[in-house]
């Protein structure tokens, strides 16, 4: 399933999720030391923070968040790394890091950090892009930042 981002007005938002936004920023300052600490003192469940946490941003940390850490593991053949970082640039992907492991059975992980902010279309269909090309066994994304 695709992700879809909506820009929506706080007062709008259901109180669990304005609430579950107040402890972010409580754990972001270090004002407390744990979930539980900062749950308490804004009134919300622990449950609750877990189920919307990874949900919610800033919109000014989202701004931010223009480079994507992603794991392949490919068949180990020449022209494999030089096909995926093609359809990378060709997206309008920017490629700033790349670590290939040894090959172990046939198989090589890479992983690459790109800068996403001028991408031709969504993530998603990068990331789909990348599942597409032959020898490609796996790709996930690990990291957002």
């Amino acid at each position: 399933m695709k992700e879809r981002y909506y820009l929506v007005r706080e007062d709008i938002l259901p109180e669990a999720v304005v609430k579950t936004m107040q402890v972010k920023k409580l754990l972001a300052s270090g004002d407390v030391k744990t979930v539980h600490e900062a749950v308490e003192q804004v009134g919300l469940s622990r449950s609750a923070f877990y189920k919307y946490k990874d949900g919610i941003h800033p919109i000014n940390q989202l701004e931010r968040d223009e480079i994507v850490t992603i794991s392949i593991d490919m068949e180990h053949r020449s022209g494999m790394l030089s096909e995926v970082l093609g359809l990378v640039a060709g997206e309008g992907g920017n490629v700033l890091t790349i670590h290939q492991s040894i090959p172990l059975q046939g198989i090589a992980n890479v992983v690459i950090s790109v800068e996403v902010s001028r991408l031709i279309e969504e993530l998603d269909d990068l990331l789909d892009g990348l599942r597409r090309i032959t020898g490609v066994r796996k790709v996930q994304m690990i990291g957002q930042g």
